[in-house]
């Protein structure tokens, strides 16, 4: 597994699906069965849930792990292609381990597993166990492609979509989206009719487009300028009071207002823990500050970018003020729920129906504009360089990082100051966060996932902190790498 060149992300294992062998993949999930029954929780006989997305490679990879799990004696609960919070609300729900097939927004060309313990996600602690265990691995089960040689029969499939939308039915009512249209954008997402299905549930009109059978990859933190294009169009052509969507495998959410806009994530986020009612609000260093300058939850706790730390630091919240109701989210929209809320048990994953029916049923009082608008004036905007390699991010934070902190101003005002001004803090807590006078932020970091570089900047306008994105992008690209590289 070290040497496979498919890591542990920023949430779950992550690589190129040609990496992704079925033998590679059975030894994760071995690995990750016999972590388990280490520290107590899984035994022969004991039940293992396991799902997917609609990635080509998931059905092959889902075989292996099934395979695993019945070579560890376990039984295979297979609950289909479904978003990963439905099948994590149904393993926790039922106290069992659960893996998730998926590679979430990356490129189609790879893909990703998931692994939650019966009671909530993997964590970096539980990463470095499963990743130390020995695991052997039959020869005489693959080819020479590592390929397993027999068929895999696959279970008849728990649905266990009915109580995942139940959940939201139960605690906003049957009557919470009434009187509105959302259109449902799909592309490939694992949970587009399942998007279509809360709607209804919810009362409201749902009216789904852009569907697709090649796997479209999109990313809820840094939208392609054709999802931006698209959903614009579609508002223009239809009347309707939001667009929603998410990721491909449906624990990530977008939003849009009646005019097709999208809403950034971790304002969705913000929205969210408002509407639940939050006292700790947990979220990764990436996200709007706006949080605090709205004063919106009493208490923010900032963490590296990942659910595992941010599930980390809520556990830690809830630990130290049981009856507090403490919650997480991400950049990119993903909602965690630490505590229950009335009738809504605790769900302590990334969620995307959640945040998507807190912020649409407030269409039904005021259009999503105008509740986004009465937020301080705090904006962030992320993009990526795809294809850029690891080393080169590498030298990058290396070089931005050398010395001591007065050095290190001064590197940032001599490569920066003509784009972003005088330099006044740095934040090292994931990746190089620079601040300037006038408030804004220049935030790169190497992806978790996969050879990408990622900018964030957050000003006091949409469009300052688009245009300091891509100038910052542009700069780094052309100046500040082959310096870094060269060092």
């Amino acid at each position: 597994m070290a040497q496979s060149g498919v890591p542990f992300g920023t949430s779950g294992v992550r690589g190129l699906a040609s990496a992704m062998t079925d033998k590679l993949c059975h030894a994760y999930a071995t690995a990750f069965l016999q972590y388990l029954r280490q520290i107590g929780e899984f035994s022969a006989g004991d039940s293992v849930a396991i799902a997917g997305d609609l990635r080509d490679s998931t059905p092959r990879i889902i075989a292996a792990c099934v395979t695993a799990v019945r070579d560890c004696g376990g039984e295979v609960v297979y609950c289909g292609k479904v978003p990963t919070p439905a099948l994590a609300l149904h393993a926790m729900g039922n106290a069992m381990p659960s893996i998730m097939v998926t590679g979430s927004h990356i490129p189609a060309d790879r893909n990703g597993i998931k692994f939650y313990r019966p009671h909530g996600e993997v964590l970096k602690s539980d990463e470095a166990g499963i990743v130390s265990q020995r695991v052997t691995v039959d020869p005489a089960r693959f080819g020479n492609d590592d390929s397993l040689l027999a068929p895999v029969d696959l279970p008849e499939v728990t649905d266990v979509v009915p109580a995942y939308i139940h959940r939201y039915v139960e605690h906003f009512g049957a009557d919470a989206l009434e009187g509105l249209t959302v259109g449902i954008y799909q592309h490939t997402a694992v949970g587009r009719d399942v998007l279509a299905r809360a709607v209804a549930a919810l009362g409201g009109t749902a009216v789904p487009f852009g569907r697709e059978t090649v796997f479209v990859p999109v990313d809820t933190e840094a939208i392609r300028a054709e999802d931006i294009a698209l959903a614009a169009e579609w508002a223009a052509a239809n009347k309707v009071d939001a667009i929603i969507s998410t990721d491909g495998d449906s624990d990530r959410p977008l939003v849009s207002d009646a005019q097709g806009v999208w809403l950034r994530g971790d304002v969705v986020g913000l929205l969210c823990a408002r509407a639940v009612g939050a006292d700790v609000a947990v979220t990764p260093v990436s996200s709007n500050t706006v949080l605090e300058m709205s004063g919106a939850v009493p208490k923010v706790v900032r963490t590296r970018i990942g659910s595992p730390y941010v599930i980390a630091a809520m556990m830690d919240a809830a630990e130290a003020d049981p009856a507090a109701c403490v919650c997480g989210y991400e950049a990119n929209g993903g909602f965690l729920l630490g505590s229950a809320v009335g009738a809504l048990a605790a769900l302590p994953t990334r969620d995307a129906l959640l945040p998507i029916v807190a912020v649409v049923q407030a269409a039904k009082e005021k259009p999503i504009a105008d509740v986004v608008a009465e937020l301080p004036p705090r904006y962030t905007f992320s993009d990526r360089v795809a294809d850029f390699p690891q080393a080169h991010s590498a030298a990058l934070i290396a070089l931005l990082s050398s010395g001591e902190e007065d050095e290190q101003l001064a590197r940032i005002a001599r490569l920066f100051g003509e784009i972003a001004g005088f330099p006044t803090g740095i934040d090292t807590t994931d990746g190089y966060r620079m601040s300037f006078a006038d408030g804004a932020v220049v935030h790169f970091r190497p992806s978790g996932n996969a050879p990408e570089l990622r900018c964030y900047t957050e000003a006091e306008s949409e469009a300052k902190a688009r245009d300091l994105n891509a100038r910052a992008l542009a700069h780094v690209l052309a100046d500040v790498v082959p310096e870094a590289v060269s060092a």
